[in-house]
C-alpha cells in the first residue's frame, strides 16, 4: 500500500517583543524625571547635610562633656607653710578662662567618680594623688632627679573611643595649663631665686600626667563601637526585615505582582481589609524578630567572638528592639503607602545615625542633633545595647531609659497604624484590586 508522508506541525512561534513607546520618547517626557529627580536630589541634599554637619567641628561644638575632678592630695609643707597644692590645682581646671560651657567639670570624691564611670556618667577623670603636693616640695629640694608630681588622668572607653580620645585631650590640655601657672606661683617663691637653670625649668612646669584606662573593656569590642554596630544591626534588621515582610505579604495576597528576573506571576485577590492586612504583617515582624536577633547574636558573639555579658539580657533587648523598629515601619508603610518606605529610613536612618551619641558623643554636636537624640529610636537602642555590653547592664547607665523608649514606641507605632488604617477602611478608602487577567 501507498504510504501517505506524516502531517507535518507547524513549527511553535517564539512570541513577538511588545512593540510600542520606545525608551527613547520616554526618556524626551519631562514628567518622568520630575519626581524621580526630585526626590533623589532632595535625599541626597538632606543626607549630606545631616551626616557631615554633625561630624565637621566635634571640638567647637563640644557642650558640657562630663570629666570628674577628684583631689585625693593629703598636703605638705611648702615654703614653711602648709598647703595643698593639689586643691589649687582642680580648682584652677575648673575655673580656667577661656573653656566656655565646652566641659562640665565634675567635683567628685574618688568613689562617685568610678561609680559614675562604671555607669556612663562620665568621659573621663583627672585625679590629684595622695602625694602631690610634697612631690612638688621635694622639687626644690637636695635631690639630683627629684620625680615630677603627677595628676591621674582615667579614660572611659565604653562611651565611644571618640568621646573618650576627647576627653583625654581636654584633660591633658588643662593640666598642661594648670602646671605652668602652678610652675609661676613657685618661681616666685624666695627659695627658688637661689636654683640653678635646671631646677627651675623643672619648676617652671612641674606637673605630668599619666594616663590610663579607668573603665576597662574587653579587647574585642571594637575600641567601644561595638554597641554602635551591634544597635545598627538590630535597627537595619527591623527595618528590612518589615519591609520584605511587607512586599512579601502584598504579593501572597494578590496585591503586588511577584517578579523574580524574566518571569512575573500574580496571586489571585484575597479580599481584606487594610486592618487585617496590617496585623498580618506585624505578627510576622515580631516572630521574625526572633529569628534576626537570634542570628545577630550567634554571628557576633559565637562566630566573630565579640565580648558580651548578660546574654539573655542581650538577646531579650534586642528581640523587642527588632520588634519596636519593624511595628514602626509597618506602621508608618501602612499610613503613607508608597512613601512609607522614605519616611521610615527618615525615621530610623537617616535621623537616626547622626543623633545616636554612637560615633560622635552628643556633647560634642550641634544642638540640632542634640535635640533629635531626645526622641530618636536608634539612641535610645544604642544606650541600651551599650549599658549591656559595657556598663554592666546598670539601669541608670541607660538602659531604663531603652526600655522605656521601646515601650513607648511600640505603642505609638501600633496606635498610629491601626487608627490610620481603620479611617481608611471605614471610608471606603481599600486597597485597588488589580484587575484579572
Amino acid at each position: 500500500m501507498p504510504s501517505h508522508p506524516e502531517p507535518t506541525l507547524p513549527e511553535p512561534r517564539r512570541p513577538e517583543p511588545p512593540t510600542g513607546v520606545r525608551a527613547r520618547r520616554v526618556l524626551r517626557n519631562p514628567r518622568v524625571w520630575a519626581v524621580p529627580a526630585v526626590l533623589v536630589g532632595l535625599l541626597s541634599l538632606l543626607m549630606s547635610l545631616l551626616y557631615l554637619g554633625g561630624i565637621l567641628d566635634p571640638r567647637g561644638d563640644l557642650h558640657d562633656l562630663p570629666i570628674a575632678l577628684v583631689d585625693t592630695d593629703r598636703g605638705a609643707t611648702v615654703a614653711g607653710q602648709r598647703q595643698n597644692l593639689g586643691e589649687q590645682l582642680v580648682t584652677g581646671i575648673a575655673t580656667a578662662p577661656g573653656q566656655g560651657d565646652a566641659v562640665s567639670w565634675r567635683r567628685l570624691d574618688e568613689a562617685a567618680a568610678r561609680e559614675q564611670m562604671a555607669s556612663g556618667k562620665l568621659y573621663g577623670v583627672l585625679q590629684v594623688p595622695p602625694g602631690f603636693t610634697a612631690a612638688v616640695a621635694a622639687l626644690g629640694g637636695a635631690s639630683e632627679r627629684p620625680e615630677r608630681p603627677t595628676v591621674l588622668q582615667y579614660t572611659n572607653p565604653g562611651v565611644g573611643s571618640l568621646g573618650s580620645s576627647l576627653a583625654a585631650q581636654i584633660g591633658r590640655q588643662a593640666v598642661e595649663q594648670a602646671s605652668l601657672a602652678l610652675g609661676g606661683r613657685l618661681l616666685a617663691l624666695p627659695q627658688a631665686q637661689g636654683m640653678n637653670d635646671a631646677a627651675r625649668l623643672l619648676i617652671a612646669d612641674p606637673v605630668t600626667v599619666s594616663t590610663t584606662v579607668g573603665h576597662p573593656i574587653g579587647d574585642r569590642s571594637g575600641l567601644g563601637l561595638t554597641a554602635f554596630y551591634y544597635t545598627l544591626l538590630l535597627v537595619l534588621a527591623g527595618f528590612f526585615g518589615a519591609n520584605i515582610i511587607g512586599n512579601g505579604v502584598d504579593v501572597a495576597l494578590g496585591y503586588a505582582d511577584n517578579e523574580i528576573g524574566p518571569w512575573r506571576a500574580r496571586h489571585p485577590v484575597v479580599p481584606i481589609s487594610r486592618t487585617s492586612t496590617l496585623a498580618v504583617k506585624c505578627v510576622m515582624s515580631v516572630g521574625l524578630s526572633l529569628l534576626t536577633s537570634s542570628l545577630i547574636m550567634l554571628a557576633g558573639v559565637v562566630v566573630l567572638d565579640m565580648d558580651a555579658a548578660h546574654l539573655p539580657l542581650l538577646w531579650v533587648f534586642s528581640v523587642c528592639a527588632s520588634s519596636a523598629v519593624g511595628l514602626g515601619v509597618q506602621a508608618i508603610n501602612a499610613a503613607f503607602g508608597g512613601l512609607g518606605l522614605l519616611v521610615s529610613m527618615f525615621v530610623f536612618i537617616v535621623l537616626g545615625l547622626p543623633s545616636s551619641g554612637a560615633t560622635v558623643p552628643l556633647d560634642a554636636v550641634p544642638p540640632f542633633y542634640r535635640f533629635l537624640a531626645l526622641f530618636e529610636p536608634m539612641r535610645q537602642l544604642t544606650d541600651g545595647v551599650r549599658a549591656i555590653l559595657f556598663f554592666d547592664a546598670q539601669a541608670d547607665a541607660g538602659l531604663t531609659r531603652a526600655w522605656v523608649w521601646i515601650g513607648i514606641g511600640t505603642v505609638a507605632a501600633l496606635l498610629f497604624g491601626f487608627a490610620m488604617t481603620r479611617y481608611y477602611d471605614r471610608k471606603g478608602l481599600h486597597r485597588a484590586v488589580p484587575e484579572l487577567a
